[in-house]
């Protein structure tokens, strides 16, 4: 009498021996859920009957996954590196499909998930300064191949595809307005605020909007344009090129003659440079109405007066440096999301990983960048 578990396999597993050969019968189902088990079976059947040449019937096998494909591929190369022949015979067509689809080398690749690492402190440091080096390097050059790009297109304006031009202005700009309107009116609600508690202690309340408007135009509003356009743009770059990459759209480019760089970049590069520092202005005027909005309804301070103390603090000099900055952190911002989109290697999980590294590595440039600026401002002026 069988077992209860025996009489619950969906599949039947025998053989017959025939001289140095051994031919292995399967019937049934073979899937995903009972993989483990008919793989050890199969094993165990060549364990206790050893043969020179091997043989998988599969006439009688009605359902057959991925799964259990790939398990058959692994036995079949186990054997064949015994030096033992084995054949997979009677595939009929849906079984054949199923073995189609199964990529062999992928038995070989490394997972994406890296094992755990049982190296010391010092060697996972060594590593990561070693990995960052890369990076660097990898950055550099893909700066030096965008320059190349952009210089041809000044030589051959007619190369640049300004429809996506106009197309990434409208995502990166129009589309972005709402929300760095809204989050410039707080942060100019906020500075007012804060800064009138400290400055009513010394009767100074005539200052909140020189400090307002010196905050916004000089630092707070170049700054968190750039941060707010790195976490929707920058990313989506990234996403976008990583995506092409992974579906082999970007070597279809290659076939076909096109530099990708050219092609995919350059108007994303253009479109940043142009939007941001307009970005920058709007942050700046609604930081400057959150401020009045403080400085009239709970300072006391008039329409006029707010005004007029705001723009004895912004100078020129100040507006056109905040320019700079904006289209700088632009170029960097569009450069990284580029730059990180072609890294992407196989599968969706590698662009989530390509977008999230296109927006932390932007933030953090758009951080060093500001503060070089910081330093050579304070001396030119």
């Amino acid at each position: 009498m069988k077992r209860p578990e025996e009489r619950q396999k969906p599949y039947l597993i025998s053989h017959k021996s025939e001289g140095s050969k051994l031919t292995v019968l399967l019937s049934g189902e073979l899937d995903l859920k009972h993989l483990t088990a008919f793989i050890h079976e199969i094993r165990k059947i060549f364990k206790n009957h050893p043969a020179d040449a091997v043989e998988i019937d599969f006439s009688g096998v009605t359902y057959l996954d991925s799964a259990a494909a790939l398990g058959i591929i692994q036995i079949q190369k186990g054997t064949a590196a015994k030096n033992i022949d084995c054949r997979l015979i009677n595939l009929h067509e849906k079984v054949k499909g199923i073995f189609s689809v199964i990529i062999e080398d992928a038995l070989t690749q490394p997972p994406f998930k890296a094992k755990e690492s049982q190296e010391g402190l010092v060697v996972q440091f060594g590593e990561a300064l070693i990995g960052a080096a890369h990076d660097l390097l990898t950055f550099i050059l893909f700066c030096g191949e965008l320059l190349y790009a952009i210089v041809y297109i000044l030589f051959h304006p007619r190369s640049l595809r300004r429809q996506d031009v106009l197309f990434y202005m409208k995502r990166a700009g129009v589309d972005g307005l709402p929300i760095v309107g809204l989050i410039s009116l707080l942060i100019g609600l906020i500075i007012a605020f804060m800064s009138f508690l400290q400055l009513r202690l010394i009767g100074a309340n005539i200052y909140v909007p020189a400090l307002v408007s010196f905050a916004m135009v000089k630092e707070l509003g170049p700054i968190m344009t750039a941060i707010l356009v790195a976490g929707r743009s920058g990313s989506a770059f990234a996403a976008e090129i990583g995506t092409m990459v992974v579906n082999e759209e970007v070597d279809a480019l290659h076939t076909m003659g096109f530099d990708p760089i050219n092609f995919l970049a350059v108007p994303k590069v253009f479109a940043a440079m142009i939007v941001v520092p307009i970005l920058t202005l709007y942050s700046d005027l609604f930081g400057i109405v959150g401020g009045l909005i403080v400085g009239v309804t709970g300072l006391d301070l008039t329409f006029n007066t707010y005004i007029t103390q705001s723009l004895s603090t912004i100078t020129v000099f100040d507006v056109v440096t905040s320019m700079i900055k904006a289209a700088v952190f632009a170029v960097l911002i569009a450069g990284i999301g580029c730059q990180r989109g072609f890294q992407a290697q196989a599968g969706a999980q590698d662009v989530g990983r390509v977008t999230t590294s296109a927006v932390v590595s932007g933030i953090f440039l758009i951080v060093v960048t500001d503060s070089i600026f910081a330093i050579i401002l304070y001396y030119i002026r």
